[in-house]
């Protein structure tokens, strides 16, 4: 793939003392092993602490530890292509820009840890061409065979502050509960990297914040492993895991089923997905109207509103408007439980409170179901999801993620699903991320897969 932004050159490499090294193994091993604080799952504020230990002793050894934040990426010219060629006939997954910076964790906080950031081509909802950027760490020593995690996060942002290459980096994304998450997300990328994995982290959603757009983030997904292959020189070859949860399992999913057309060359090896949103009428009608996760559903069709060029507002009743305005530029786990008892009826104009049948709504949820494109995943699949309540986990429909498992069984897709009993969309994550790391390493090393697919049943 060819590059755009100049001298094409590596990334520098994580650089890290032996001893400080063995800190990061031996904290972060027990997330891989199942046995440390993502496995119990009321342990979230545990495994804050882990992260904060495996890396608070980075962070010390960082003289600008304490430096001040980047610039949020809707207010930063990196973020923009501003080349005289066509961005339309540039092959996507072209690096158009690049700049290095530093891991962060918290607002400012650097760490040792060199990444590259690259502005990319990729293609948006519809199909158009379009850019966005991809954080590349690598490890130190570089693995003689390099492999590629292709970490998808849960960032679920309709405000840029969210996007990923902004966290990473130490910018602030203004609420603490997002902050925990994306401290939470930086232990497992630090894992990775002790396993000598490269590892890029996108901002799938797009410059324009398209949370939820199924194709676009599926794109966007594939798109940072050629521009993270291109800038790196290695070559399509490179064996590539992907994973994500919640909103990183849309941009798992659909890669996985985009790529045989849209990226046939990439060696995808393994897929992890968990916290899936198999069918958005499924997941819309499920969370309707409850206590936490009915904050999801005006965020997401604002995000999906931005994605098809639609303009929200002409649907909505005034509250929904309100309410819409208020969560335009927020990273969705900071509003869940602010509007206990939300109803699509509360926010939509009569005329369009069925979203199953009035377009445009039916058209664009019906577009996101997934197993719907025109290929399939050809490697492995590690699909999950909790069950809480003997329908879902509280926010995904266990049923839907079930019947979608059930489809790839029968299109030859070796499959193995896993279901939480007891465990709400929180806790499932921490079921799901301690056997995302084990199952990686296996299929970069080529040991035998066991799919659970006749568990399943036709």
């Amino acid at each position: 793939m060819a590059d755009l932004s100049g001298e094409n050159r590596a990334a520098s490499p994580v650089s890290l003392a032996p001893g400080d090294a063995e800190v990061v193994r031996s904290g972060l091993g027990r997330c891989a092993s199942g046995s440390g604080e993502l496995r119990h799952m009321r342990q979230r504020p545990r495994l804050l602490a882990v992260a904060l230990l495996v890396l608070v002793s980075l962070i010390m050894l960082n003289p600008a530890a304490l430096a001040s934040g980047p610039t949020l990426p809707s207010q930063d010219p990196f973020y923009t292509y501003s080349g005289s060629k066509p961005l339309g006939t540039i092959p996507p997954g072209t690096v158009l820009k690049h700049r290095s910076a530093q891991l962060a964790v918290g607002g400012g906080n650097s760490t040792p840890i060199r990444a590259e950031q690259l502005l990319y081509r990729t293609t948006g909802q519809l199909g158009r061409a379009t850019v966005t950027v991809t954080t590349v760490l690598e490890p130190a020593p570089t693995p003689i065979l390099p492999r590629i995690v292709d970490y998808l996060s849960f960032y679920d942002g309709l405000g840029s502050q969210c996007d990923p290459s902004y966290t990473l980096a130490g910018g602030d994304a203004g609420d603490a509960t997002y902050q925990q998450e994306a401290e939470e997300e930086e232990l497992l990328i630090t894992w990775y990297l002790s396993q000598g994995d490269i590892v890029t982290i996108p901002d799938f959603e797009g410059t324009g914040l398209h949370w939820m757009a199924g194709r676009e983030s599926g794109y966007g997904a594939l798109d940072a492993i050629r521009a993270t292959e291109s800038y790196l020189r290695i070559g399509p070859a490179t064996k590539v895991g992907l994973s994500g949860y919640s909103g990183g399992s849309v941009a798992a999913d659909w890669a996985s089923e985009l790529a045989p057309a849209y990226g046939p060359k990439l060696n995808i090896v393994g897929v992890a997905e968990g916290g899936i949103p198999a069918n958005y009428f499924g997941h819309f009608a499920y969370i309707n109207g409850t206590v936490e996760y009915s904050a999801a559903i005006p965020g997401e069709l604002l995000g999906l509103s931005r994605a098809y060029g639609l303009d929200l507002t002409r649907y909505l009743s005034p509250y929904g408007r309100q309410v819409v305005q208020r969560e335009g530029t927020a990273c969705i786990a900071s509003v869940f439980g602010r509007y206990p008892g939300l109803t699509i009826g509360d926010i939509m104009l009569p005329a369009y409170r069925d979203l199953t049948r009035v377009a445009p709504f039916s058209i664009m949820l019906r577009d996101q179901t997934m197993g719907k494109a025109k290929t399939h995943p050809r490697e492995p699949l590690l699909m999950a999801v909790g069950n809480v309540d003997e329908k879902g986990d509280g926010a995904m429909v266990a049923g839907d993620v079930r019947a979608l498992a059930r489809h790839y069984c029968r299109e030859g897709v070796p499959v193995d699903y896993q279901e939480y009993q007891g465990a709400s969309h929180v806790q499932a994550a921490a079921y799901f991320e301690p056997q995302t790391g084990p199952f990686l390493q296996d299929r970069f090393a080529g040991a035998p897969f066991v799919s659970n697919c006749s568990y399943l049943g036709p």
